[in-house]
């Protein structure tokens, strides 16, 4: 499977959240120069705590203010609504490329988002030195995507690396 062939369907950004939400979102961007945005994220999340929209707003925030741990929380609970929304197997380790395969076209980009954000939670293993779990994250993911589109492979070395060193 090429995670790169299809059309883009189901963007998770053009499912259109409450106003309320929206104009929470709009005020945490304006205002995270002051490291003031965390307030309206939460407000958002109470309101609307399914919305990708929200949840990958604030996966950014706590990234960017290397609150990794909280990242890590908020990529996980994206992570399940996403995998409910493709009926996947809770255990990511249960994947396999017939599953992948048998996935109908219009949802590829619910299944690049799927992968993308388990990369993002091997990446946060890495960097709070969780080096066996991000191990195998990517390795998974360098399993199912044959051609790293989605660029585990890379990742998957450098934890190599950082496990000989350590």
């Amino acid at each position: 499977m090429d995670l790169l062939d299809f059309d883009a369907q189901d963007l998770y950004f053009e499912c259109e959240d409450p106003p309320e939400v929206q104009v929470l979102i709009k005020e945490a961007g304006e205002s995270y120069g002051s490291g003031d945005g965390e307030l309206p994220l939460l407000q958002a999340y109470l309101r609307a705590p399914e919305s990708l929209n929200v949840l990958v707003a604030l996966n950014r925030f706590y990234y960017y203010r290397h609150r990794l741990r909280e990242a890590l929380l908020i990529s996980e609970k994206a992570l399940a609504i996403i995998r409910a929304g493709l009926a996947f197997p809770e255990d990511w380790r249960q994947l396999n490329l017939d599953l992948l395969g048998s996935i109908p076209s219009a949802h590829l980009t619910r299944v690049r988002l799927y992968l993308f954000t388990l990369k993002s939670i091997g990446f946060l293993h890495m960097r709070l030195d969780n080096l066996e779990l991000s191990r195998n994250i990517f390795e998974k993911l360098v399993e199912l995507d044959v051609k790293d589109r989605i660029g585990a492979q890379g990742l998957l070395e450098l934890v190599v690396e950082r496990q000989v060193h350590v």
